[in-house]
């Protein structure tokens, strides 16, 4: 995944640039850049944040970068922006999104004479290719959107430019950006909440596949926005930030939401659980809103020590991954000790860290452990977004009991009927993930619930992780 920010001041536009890309820390957890442009022309940073957050990373540059246009970019795969030079002039360059057909198009682009830079993982960097697309065109606008018309899956871009930043939204809205004023200027945002803070109010919402250009005086309409929209569910489920909200639907209230439609359909009593908890941090208001709608008390009953450790995902090598997500958990073991506890985690994936977690409650003392992830098994690799480092869909756990069911190579009408939840299939899924998992029982938020809780019509929103439907 990754986040980006972008901002046009009539004075200096660092300060607010800093802080609004650190607002997007939660969306990537490998690269940084900045790039800003002003009197003194261009001027870009570029940091490895594995290790270290991006305000320690940054500060020396935040002292020293001027200009009065900027754009940042937080990413979990490819460096960037990057500072193209071309026909256009030189411009910079920031990417959110997911390019299914790479070679392809890295193929047609050498051939027309052009070269790339490798990577040290042997792939090109994506927002590279990005720019080298743009550049088959005359001018900005149509190289745009003949990028966006040439990649599979999905791109919003940023381009700063000495004339002002183009901003374009995919041109399915799979990903947002909103842009917010204020006296000084306007910023471009993929999070609404991160410019609330530095004096921004909001602006507007970018439609799917609108380009607008943004400098300190104004806002100008380049492309319109297409009707056609399919924006991700799972921003609201996991990776948006809970202040956050995407086309009008905030975050927090639909996890809230999303747990009471949980809590409805439940067969589970006061008289079964103790207590209702999330797991931290992205399942704790889903388990708010059960709580709330059940009339089982919420608890904390494990803290997630955060002040030195870093995000559990953020190395490359999963075993690390899960190792250090595990030792971020502090048990609490007045609340856990002889509890039958009813578990909301935003989703299960691999099923690996919930499986420790469940082990690791069992062993702090804990006599149930009753599992409601907050959405549908996943089924299907995203092919959209990077929001999962799975290299193949056999990763995740709803595909391994399948197979182990059906074989290899599954029908794709066999997989639809187990991602009924009204289907034999499905419940015999549900026990297989149940016993593999150790949880004294499972229940998935249905499709339908979890979309009601949106509010937003299905045709409007990407469900394929959930039923491969495109």
């Amino acid at each position: 995944m990754g986040g980006f920010f972008a901002t046009a001041n009539k004075d200096d536009c660092v300060f607010d640039l800093f802080f609004g890309t650190d607002y997007h820390s939660h969306l990537g957890t490998r690269r940084a850049g900045m790039a800003t442009f002003g009197k003194d022309g261009f001027n870009r940073a570029i940091h490895n944040i594995e290790n270290s957050p991006f305000r320690t990373k940054f500060e020396s540059d935040f002292h020293e970068m001027k200009g009065t246009l900027g754009i940042g970019c937080i990413s979990d795969y490819e460096p960037q922006p990057l500072i193209v030079r071309s026909h256009h002039g030189t411009y910079a360059i920031s990417t959110v999104g997911k390019i299914n057909n790479p070679d392809v198009l890295t193929d047609e682009i050498i051939k027309n004479g052009s070269h790339f830079q490798e990577l040290s993982s042997g792939s090109i960097n994506a927002t590279e290719l990005v720019a080298a697309l743009i550049n088959q065109k005359d001018n900005f606008i149509e190289g745009i959107k003949y990028a966006q018309s040439r990649i599979e899956g999905s791109m919003s871009i940023m381009l700063l430019t000495p004339k002002g930043i183009y901003c374009a939204r995919d041109r399915l809205g799979r990903t947002p950006i909103v842009l917010g004023m204020k006296k000084d200027g306007f910023c471009a945002s993929f999070e609404k909440f991160a410019y609330l803070n530095l004096g921004y109010s909001d602006y507007k919402e970018l439609g799917p596949g609108e380009i607008v250009i943004m400098t300190s005086e104004g806002v100008q309409t380049l492309v319109d926005p297409g009707k056609e929209m399919k924006i991700c569910t799972f921003l609201w489920v996991y990776y948006g930030y809970p202040s956050s909200g995407y086309e009008g639907v905030s975050v927090e209230e639909m996890r809230y939401n999303c747990g009471a439609s949980i809590a409805k359909r439940d067969k589970l009593t006061k008289n079964e659980v103790d207590i209702v908890a999330g797991v931290p941090d992205s399942g704790t208001a889903h388990a708010v809103g059960y709580a709330n709608e059940s009339g089982i008390p919420f608890s904390r009953p494990f803290i997630k020590y955060t002040p030195t450790w870093p995000r559990s995902f953020m190395p490359t090598i999963q075993s690390q991954r899960d190792m250090i997500a595990h030792m971020k958990l502090i048990p609490v073991h007045e609340l856990i000790d002889g509890k039958r506890l009813l578990m909301i985690d935003d989703s299960i994936v691999r099923g690996t860290q919930l499986r420790e977690t469940t082990e690791f409650l069992y062993n702090s003392g804990a006599k149930e452990v009753h599992v409601r992830p907050a959405c549908p098994p996943i089924m299907f690799g995203c092919k959209y977004l990077n929001f999962s480092r799975s290299s193949s869909e056999m990763e995740l756990i709803a595909r391994r009991i399948i197979n182990r069911e059906e074989g290899a190579n599954v029908e794709r009408t066999i997989l639809e009927d187990y991602a009924n939840p009204d289907s034999d299939r499905y419940k015999r899924m549900l026990e297989g993930i149940r016993q593999q998992l150790g949880f004294t029982s499972l229940g998935y938020n249905r499709l339908d619930d979890m979309l009601e809780a949106v509010g937003i019509p299905k045709e409007k929103l990407c469900t394929y992780c959930w039923d491969g439907k495109e």
